[in-house]
């Protein structure tokens, strides 16, 4: 073993020219390794990178770059004049361990923050039934990863700059273009905004729109997450019941001449839980009960690409006046860029510009110019129908799956990644149940602002490639392995 003053003979690694690893890595890989194994103490003295160089027959910039992966993972130090040093190292950091299906467990009542901080745990097995995001492989990792790289080579320096507040303007100037050709009258300038996914826009509007004591309409069921963010705002949330067709709408007279409610939020197409979509003449009347009841419609564009075609949007029956449209691309593209919009009256936008700069000053640009690419390149339109084709056949394998474990589906969903099913017990008690076997359901009592019993459950329909889950659901709904499942709620 070497002395803290010896240095390492660069004969120690030889280069091996047709292997998978490039050179960088196998000079950094091996040198790191000698150090876990104590082959290299603290102190020791890496060779120069002129000699390392010479005695391996590579290049210098191959060595250099070696040296600095080192020293990022904190295993080596430069020392200016000097050269490379090994570190000493403090204790050890192991990895925490993974959850357990223990971990999962819920509070006294499940809450939307257990849903959500399991959503994004690792999976376990089974936890796609509530999750809300569609597998990496269903997507297209190599259609980002390649914008990616055209963006890095094309970009350059504009990577290195605060994007403009308003957003990427190639971006908006296409997204306009896709919108005027769905009718939405939509100016790249004047009706645009990027945001950082869709629940950063919901955010903004609601910032924005809402007061303390407002009433604020929406869907029961509905998407969740939106009820805590308008509660802690302090708007009343009351719930319009959804139908197939679209909402109650002689209730939404109703509650909108009590109320005087500020807003109304609405997933127009492919309704998030049970993936309905409106129809037109539901379409019409909302927007006659808006200019009637003077309040704002707030159009939830989500998982619109994930529906046929066709379907009526609000914003291009109503051209901006009433109506603000939200969307992004977490959905079908990827959630990690967080890339949505907000399209809406000129006057609106305007200030949900200022309260973006507020918050965040300005656009994440990388991302917006990697979606750019996608879109512009003409390949996403093509990608979108591959996804809805096979995010189709799963709903329908998985509706029939869940039938033949006793669940119906009362209204069947024409599009969409969800299943809205009625389990015919208490929703809850199946959800804690199935959290005891690390497998994540999303009982019906989270989608109604209420927080009313329910024994509907929403399934996402991935699940059906997992045959584990429908195991686990088949054990749930016999009551099977003292679950405490009944199909009175619990025993």
């Amino acid at each position: 073993m070497l002395s803290p003053s010896e240095t390492l003979s660069p004969q120690a690694w030889q280069p091996v020219r047709e292997a998978d690893q490039t050179l960088v890595a196998q000079l950094a890989d091996d040198l790191a390794r000698r150090i876990d194994e104590q082959g290299l103490r603290p102190g020791t003295r890496l060779p120069s990178i002129r000699r390392m160089a010479e005695q391996a027959q590579v290049s210098r910039f191959t060595v250099v770059e070696a040296y600095d992966r080192l020293v990022a993972r904190g295993l080596v130090q430069s020392r200016r004049g000097a050269g490379f040093f090994v570190r000493a190292r403090g204790g050890q950091l192991t990895a925490a361990p993974a959850p357990a299906a223990a971990d999962m467990a819920p509070p006294a009542r499940v809450d939307v923050i257990w849903l959500l901080r399991n959503m994004f745990r690792d999976s376990a097995p089974g936890a796609p039934g509530g999750a809300g995001l569609l597998p990496s492989e269903w997507l297209d990792p190599e259609l980002v990863a390649g914008a990616i790289r055209a963006v890095g080579r094309s970009a350059r320096g504009n990577l290195l700059s605060y994007g403009r507040p308003q957003g990427y303007a190639p971006l908006r100037q296409q997204l306009a273009a896709m919108l005027q050709g769905e009718g939405v009258p939509a100016h790249p300038e004047h009706n645009l905004l990027t945001v950082n996914g869709v629940t950063h826009g919901l955010d903004l509007i609601a910032r924005h729109l809402v007061r303390p004591g407002d009433t604020v309409l929406v869907e029961d069921p509905a998407w969740f997450v939106i009820f805590g963010r308008l509660s802690a705002f302090g708007a009343r949330v009351i719930g319009v019941p959804r139908g197939p067709d679209g909402p109650d709408l002689a209730l939404l007279d109703r509650m909108a001449a009590e109320h005087k409610p500020r807003l109304f939020i609405i997933n127009a197409a492919v309704h998030n839980p049970t993936g309905h979509t409106l129809s037109a003449g539901a379409a019409y009347d909302i927007l006659r009960l808006a200019e009637r009841h003077d309040f704002m419609v707030v159009e939830d564009d989500t998982y619109a690409e994930l529906h046929p075609g066709g379907a009526m949007k609000l914003a291009a029956l109503d051209r901006l006046r009433r109506v603000i449209l939200v969307g992004g691309f977490s959905k079908t593209l990827a959630a990690s860029l967080r890339v949505g919009y907000v399209a809406a009256h000129a006057d609106i936008l305007e200030q949900l510009t200022h309260l973006k700069m507020l918050a965040g000053l300005t656009s994440p640009e990388l991302g917006e110019r990697v979606v750019h690419r996608v879109l512009v390149e003409g390949q996403y339109r093509r990608h979108v129908e591959r996804v809805r084709a096979r995010v189709d056949d799963a709903r329908r394998r998985c509706s029939r799956a869940l039938a033949d474990l006793g669940m119906t589906v009362p209204f069947e969903a024409q599009a969409g990644m969800f299943v809205w099913a009625d389990c015919g017990r208490d929703s809850e008690a199946v959800a804690r149940a199935a959290a005891d076997r690390g497998m994540l359901l999303a009982p019906g009592t989270l989608f109604s602002p209420s927080q009313a019993p329910s024994t509907m459950l929403r399934f996402s329909v991935p699940m059906i490639e997992n045959p584990k889950s429908f195991e686990m659901l088949a054990e749930l709904m016999r009551g099977d392995g003292g679950t405490g499942v009944s199909a009175r709620g619990t025993n």
